[in-house]
Order: structure tokens, then sequence, then C-alpha cells
């Protein structure tokens, strides 16, 4: 299974009280690779890794290969980095923020209720938000759910905007 996640607020998190991985950036990469890895996210990565491909889908125009030098310091390998240069080479400025499917993804992990939204037909958007504790349970619980060929559960803080609009 192909998975993918979001960099600002889902990997990357420095809103007040953030909690990360400490660094393992070697000193002489710390010029270019300096973003915070969230804490969990080793440990999740390395586990995901054994059974699955992991990818990068970022609306962000980071390089790829810096994200992937980024994640190899943590001992994570990345099949791929789709950044918003990809994206929109593959689908125009139209449309979705982020296409998962289009990219042949079966589970996309992102802090924003509005690709959710986007895709909720789909149903292969599993959301949390960056000041989730559990948040790396609560892919583990989505990636199970996508094994077995049903879409990853809703959290139950899902915007009434989206409840009131009958989406969920």
């Amino acid at each position: 299974m192909r998975i993918s996640f979001d960099l600002d607020d889902t990997l990357i998190c420095y809103h007040a009280g953030a909690r990360n991985e400490p660094s393992r950036v070697r000193w002489w990469l710390r010029p270019w690779i300096y973003e915070p890895l969230r804490l969990g996210a080793v440990g999740l990565l390395s586990e995901l890794v054994k059974e699955h491909e992991i990818w990068v889908y970022t609306t962000s125009y980071r390089s790829p290969r810096t994200v992937a030098w980024w994640l190899w310091c943590y001992g994570a390998r990345v099949g791929r980095v789709i950044n918003q240069d990809r994206h929109e080479r593959a689908f125009g400025r139209r449309g979705p923020s982020k296409n998962p499917g289009g990219f042949g993804i079966h589970l996309h992990v992102d802090d924003s209720w509005g690709v959710w939204a986007e895709n909720r037909f789909d149903r292969n958007v599993c959301v949390v938000l960056p000041d989730d504790p559990d948040w790396a349970d609560k892919v583990r619980e989505a990636v199970a759910c996508v094994a077995r060929c049903k879409p990853p559960p809703l959290p139950p803080d899902v915007p009434e905007e989206y409840r009131s609009r009958g989406w969920v």
C-alpha cells in the first residue's frame, strides 16, 4: 500500500508546545536541512516502511531531494516526494489542492480538513491535528482500515461546517 504524508503541521510542527524528535541531521547539513520532525514520526515511519511504500505529498515548493535527505537523516526512506511543482505538472492549478488518488496513493495523512473535504468521495485522507499527542495511533488505525479495504475512521473533531453539509 502507498501512504503519503503532508509536511507542514503534519510531519513538521512549529506551533507553540509542539514536541519534536531530537535532531539527527548532521551538523554540516543543517544550513539546508533544519526543520523539526514531529515526535513519534520516526517510530511510525520506520514501522510503516517495512510493509508499505512511504511518500510525501506537500503543497510547498520544497525540493524533493532536500525533503528526502531530511527524512533519511532520521532513518526514514521515502519512495517519492510530490511537491507543488509536481502536482501542478500533473493536474494544473485547477481542482483539488491535493489529489492522492491521482498518484496511486491509497492513504494520505494531512492536518487539513480542506484536503479531506476535497477527497471525501475517494475516502483516502486521514486527518491528524498538529496538537494531537495520539496522532501516530490514529494513522496506524487508518492504515489498518485501508488495508481491509475500508475508509479511514473519521475523528470526532470533524468541523461543524462539514457535518451541517451532510458530508459526514
